[in-house]
């Protein structure tokens, strides 16, 4: 690493730390004030509000983190271009993608923190906080949904569908479960019982009646059962607990932001292919929404740098006013971007990289034209 680019590195650094701690200071200061009376319904002790506090936090580093390395990229920019430094290294034969080289790296190890803390840090701080509002509660639960009363569930593959009177993910347990399903012949199958486990991969049905039919015009008939194993049930307690927590569509369409992890995504998508084309499109812009997010810190280098290192001595509040512009801009065309992929109107891949693939072509084009 050659001394200019530790001097890069080092004059970047200093303003992003400062950047994320303000931040930091501001949201600790909102979060409390907006929160302060979810924690006192829910009895919270002080180390209690602590935690509260650190299971949050993930959430926020990734929605600040693009805009602190754009407010960061720009002044630190802005400030070289302000004492000629730029000028100066590009006279002595450094070239401007040679020179940006610190930025590229800090924006690709950006992108990679962002991935991390998105689909790794704040799902599970959430779930984590949820388990601390209700630790003093009377029915303490834990953090990620696993208990369902009176709900259903439908293996579109297997033409098969469980009604279950409660559902409890975490033993694999269903209490006055129904499950109906078709054969390849067109005869229907009905199996009801009391309650139901998954033991050693297979379900089994205890107290149990199951009816069955000859042929698809036959009347169903009674079978002789008290307890039935069924090997042939595939659906896992964690299948269907993930296709439970998607079954309110409205929540899904509640929120035009990329707000479920890829991995459930992928594999809700991948279980029932045989969604309406509505809930289809909401569902894959969310699942590229979720894979492009991560680029939008190495797209930030890419549009600050023409913003900020062009010649010439400019005040130093010309790099916050430039990033509050870009990161409006960014977010007007991500929304609009968003809502036309939700609504079917783009494919999901189009509408979520879109606004990164807009925002990149301009900072390049600006920077081939930089002097």
């Amino acid at each position: 690493m050659r001394l200019h680019d530790r001097y890069l590195f080092r004059e970047l650094l200093m303003p992003l730390g400062g950047c994320l701690g303000g931040f930091l200071v501001f949201w600790i200061s909102f979060f409390f004030f907006t929160e302060l009376e979810n924690m006192r319904e829910a009895d919270l002790h002080f180390l209690d509000t602590l935690e509260y506090a650190g299971a949050m936090m993930p959430g926020f580093f990734v929605m600040v983190l693009p805009i602190a390395l754009l407010l960061a990229l720009l002044y630190a920019l802005t400030n070289h271009a302000k004492h000629h430094e730029i000028t100066a290294l590009r006279a002595a034969g450094v070239g401007l993608g040679r020179l940006c080289a610190p930025y590229f790296a800090v924006g690709l190890a950006a992108t990679g923190v962002y991935f991390v803390l998105n689909e790794v840090a704040a799902p599970r701080g959430a779930a984590w906080a949820t388990e601390i509002l209700s630790r003093h509660g009377k029915n303490p639960r834990p953090g990620d949904k696993t208990h369902f009363t009176k709900t259903g569930f439908r293996n579109v593959q297997a033409r098969r569908t469980w009604q279950m009177g409660e559902f409890e993910a975490r033993t694999a347990t269903i209490l006055n479960p129904n499950v109906n399903w078709t054969l390849a012949d067109g005869s229907r199958r009905v199996l009801q019982a009391n309650r139901a486990a998954r033991t050693n991969g297979v379900w089994v049905f205890y107290e149990a009646h199951l009816f069955t039919q000859a042929d698809p015009q036959a009347r169903l008939v009674q079978v002789p059962t008290h307890q039935i194993a069924m090997p042939e049930f595939d659906e896992t307690p964690e299948r269907m607990a993930r296709a439970l927590r998607f079954a309110d569509t409205q929540s899904l369409r509640g929120s035009r932001n990329p707000d479920i992890p890829i991995a459930d995504l992928w594999e809700y998508l991948r279980d029932n292919p045989g969604l309406s084309p509505a809930d289809a499109a909401v569902l894959q812009t969310k699942l590229h929404g979720r894979i492009a997010a991560p680029w939008t810190c190495f797209v930030v280098v890419l549009i600050a740098i023409p913003f900020g290192a062009a010649s010439g001595r400019r005040n130093l509040f010309f790099g916050v006013a430039g990033s509050i512009f870009i990161a409006f801009a960014y977010f007007v065309v991500q929304q609009v971007s968003l809502a036309f992929g939700m609504g079917g109107h783009l494919p999901g891949w189009v509408a979520a990289w879109l606004p990164n693939g807009i925002f990149a072509a301009a900072g390049i084009i600006l920077t081939l034209r930089t002097r």
